[in-house]
């Protein structure tokens, strides 16, 4: 079984740019903290044909910790599951795990994976074998943590339960697209940053068509988007001004409701 999930960023508008590349429908800024935003969002990713929204998340009393459990509380009577993204430090991540399983493993909209529930961990935290080692330590068996990839990520003696790649965007022989075999494929439909003169990669969508279809031929485990609503690096497939369509979900959520 493969498990369709979305990148999603709960921070607006503390990190609303001025140079934002597209016009959220949502609004120009909106606030992850606004229930109907949230709402919103669990259409969308259901439209699209997600399972999972992978939450990014900076720390005990973020702002992204409190919106998770707005996130949760919306997403109760809908099949939409969330899980985070974890971005601070390993320096933390001891703390951090046993916070999150005393806090949100007992949530039914918590995404679990063969019971454990789901830990996505950014390269900040991530950057040998050796943090592979110290996280499942501190993890103690808890949490499925699915790991951003490093240059010898296959070669640990200590191996997570997954890993990811997130960089579809930097790909010359295939844009758009990444494939970790046996773990995950990854699809993005752009990226141009807020602060840079020239997008790393143009929006397409066709290209970003025959991403998704390749994305699902692949059958792997974990197939992701980068992402639903990170405008800053202008990557979202939500709504947009930008990219309207008769469904009024836009071409790119169009498109992975197709497949």
């Amino acid at each position: 079984m493969s498990i369709r999930a979305a990148f999603t960023y709960p921070w607006k508008p503390r990190t609303w740019y001025s140079g934002n590349r597209y016009t959220p429908w949502l609004g120009s800024p909106y606030t992850s903290a606004d229930l109907d935003v949230i709402r919103s969002q669990i259409s969308q990713l259901e439209y699209g044909k997600f399972q999972a929204a992978i939450s990014s998340w900076w720390g005990q009393g973020d702002l992204t910790d409190a919106n998770l459990k707005l996130q949760l509380a919306a997403a109760k009577g809908t099949s939409m599951m969330y899980c985070i993204y974890y971005e601070p430090t390993i320096d933390h991540a001891a703390s951090d795990l046993d916070y999150l399983f005393n806090n949100y493993a007992n949530d039914a909209n918590y995404l679990k994976v063969n019971g454990k529930p789901v830990v996505f961990i950014y390269n900040t935290s991530v950057k040998n074998c050796t943090d592979v080692a110290t996280w499942e330590r501190y993890n103690n068996g808890r949490f499925y943590l699915n790991f951003q990839v490093f240059s010898g990520y296959t070669n640990c003696s200590v191996k997570g339960e997954s890993y990811h790649q997130y960089g579809a965007f930097y790909s010359t022989q295939n844009p758009g697209q990444d494939h970790q075999k046996n773990y995950c494929f990854s699809v993005c439909p752009g990226f141009w940053k807020y602060n840079e003169g020239q997008p790393r990669l143009a929006r397409d969508p066709v290209r970003f068509a025959a991403n998704v279809a390749a994305m699902v031929a692949s059958n792997e485990p974990w197939q992701v988007v980068i992402s639903l609503d990170e405008q800053g690096e202008g990557t979202g497939v939500e709504p947009a001004m930008e990219w309207q369509s008769a469904s009024g979900m836009g071409v790119y959520l169009d498109i992975l409701a197709a497949h």
